[in-house]
């Protein structure tokens, strides 16, 4: 049965007068509305920038220790050089490629002094384009020290800092960017300095190459205290 028209006015003019009543909170919540809107779009821009330079990365994201997509380029002597590869949302990345640039970000691995071999194993390991992520934990300059992550399997990933570390391929280090006296800086720097201990107990890599060179050099010593006996006892005895 259709509503009688005298209870339908009065349920408008109520309904009018708890809008005028409430004028300033519904402004209020419009006013909310529209600015939760405009953080969300920045929020959204600024997750879809590509970054092609340490610097373009906002200070937040290196102290929060925001974890990046990107793709190798290539390894050098100085680190990965690792394109940024941004959250994908349709209209917004439609409209950023227009005036994004090109370039790639050079990335090293903190907490680890790479060692020649080092490099050389990264070359003949990682692929080119290979998928990584890269956490970051400091910027010096043009590069970032992250924790660079990296498939194995369908399931696993690899974190390359370990890796290299276990392998014998570098030495532990301080981890530039990240306050010293941090829970996270411990936290990290205790799981490098352990798989640097896997290598070392095993000698494998540089610590293979370290003792044996500490045996050469005892040997070349001992040789030297012999011979220098030798002349003692013959000095000794033509005396």
């Amino acid at each position: 049965m259709a509503e009688p028209p005298g209870r339908l006015g009065q349920g408008l003019a109520r309904l009018s007068e708890w809008a005028d009543a409430h004028l300033g909170l519904l402004r209020g919540l419009s006013a909310g509305a529209a600015v939760a809107a405009v953080l969300l779009l920045a929020r959204s821009v600024r997750l879809t920038t590509k970054f092609t330079s340490a610097l373009d990365i906002p200070v937040e994201f290196v102290e929060k220790n925001v974890k990046l997509r990107g793709k190798l380029h290539r390894v050098t002597e100085q680190g990965l050089e690792v394109e940024h590869i941004p959250i994908t949302i349709p209209f917004i990345t439609a409209i950023q490629r227009k005036w994004q640039s090109e370039g790639v970000l050079l990335v090293r691995l903190a907490g680890v002094e790479v060692a020649p071999s080092g490099t050389a194993w990264l070359q003949r390991e990682l692929s080119p384009r290979q998928p990584m992520w890269f956490q970051l934990l400091g910027r010096e300059g043009s590069a970032l020290e992250c924790l660079v992550l990296v498939n194995k399997g369908r399931f696993l990933s690899m974190c390359l800092n370990e890796e290299l570390l276990s392998q014998g391929l570098g030495r532990a280090a301080r981890i530039e960017g990240l306050p010293h006296e941090s829970r996270l800086y411990w936290k990290l720097h205790k799981r490098l300095l352990r798989a640097e201990l896997k290598a070392l107990k095993k000698n494998k890599g540089i610590w293979k190459e370290e003792k044996k060179s500490e045996r050469i050099r005892d040997h070349i010593s001992s040789s030297k205290f012999v011979q220098r006996l030798k002349q003692f006892v013959s000095w000794f005895r033509g005396s």
